[in-house]
C-alpha cells in the first residue's frame, strides 16, 4: 500500500508543473499572492502578535511550500513574495529543497520571513537564502524576543515563522534549501 501512495505522490509532483504551463503570468502571480496571503493569515491565527511584527518590520516574505520524501530521497518546492513595507515593492520568489535519509511522507507548510532592516530584506531578494546541513535557530535573541514571539532568529535582523497544519512550529530543520528570485514572474 505504501508503494502505491509513493507512486501516486510522485506522479502528482511530476504532473503539477504541466498543469501550471497553461496559466498566464498574471494568473500565476495572482495565485502566488493568494498563497502568500494564506500563509500570513495562518500565522496571524496561530500567533496574533505576529501581525504587528510583520507590519512594523522593514519587510517580509511569505511562502507556501510542499515537500515529499520517498525512501532515500526527498525534495520540496515553494513559492512566495517578498514585500518592502516602505515602498510596497513586491518580488516573486521560489524555494527548492533537497534532502537525504530514509522516510516516506508528504508535508505542506508555510513560512513567513520578517526583516528588521531594509538591507536584510534586499540581501534576501538579491541573493536568496541557503540552508545547508542542519540549521539551528534561536527562539529568542536579546530584547527582540518578545516582539517576535514564536519566531526563530535565523540571522542578524532576520526572523522566521514556520506554520504547519498543527500550528506554529518552534523548531526549524532545513537541509539543502535555497530561496531565490522567480525570474519568470518578476
Amino acid at each position: 500500500m505504501n508503494r502505491r501512495i509513493a507512486i501516486l505522490a510522485l506522479t502528482n509532483l511530476i504532473a503539477a508543473p504541466c498543469i501550471a504551463w497553461g496559466e498566464s503570468k498574471t494568473e500565476k502571480q495572482g495565485e502566488v499572492r493568494k498563497a502568500a496571503q494564506k500563509a500570513l493569515n495562518a500565522l496571524y491565527k496561530a500567533q496574533p502578535s505576529a501581525r504587528k511584527a510583520v507590519e512594523s518590520a522593514a519587510g517580509y516574505a511569505a511562502f507556501s511550500n510542499f515537500g515529499m520524501k520517498i525512501l532515500l530521497a526527498g525534495s520540496g518546492t515553494g513559492e512566495g513574495i517578498a514585500v518592502n513595507n516602505k515602498t510596497k515593492a513586491m518580488t516573486y520568489m521560489k524555494m527548492v529543497e533537497v534532502q537525504a535519509g530514509i522516510g516516506i511522507g508528504v508535508k505542506k507548510f508555510q513560512l513567513v520571513w520578517v526583516f528588521d532592516d531594509e538591507k536584510s530584506l534586499n540581501d534576501f531578494i538579491a541573493s536568496g537564502w541557503t540552508f545547508g546541513g542542519q540549521t539551528t535557530a534561536a527562539a529568542k535573541a536579546g530584547d527582540k524576543g518578545s516582539s517576535y514571539q514564536g519566531a526563530l532568529a535565523v540571522g542578524p535582523g532576520v526572523w522566521l515563522y514556520q506554520i504547519t497544519d498543527k500550528g506554529l512550529a518552534l523548531e526549524l530543520t532545513a537541509k539543502g534549501t535555497k530561496y531565490y528570485r522567480d525570474d519568470d514572474l518578476n
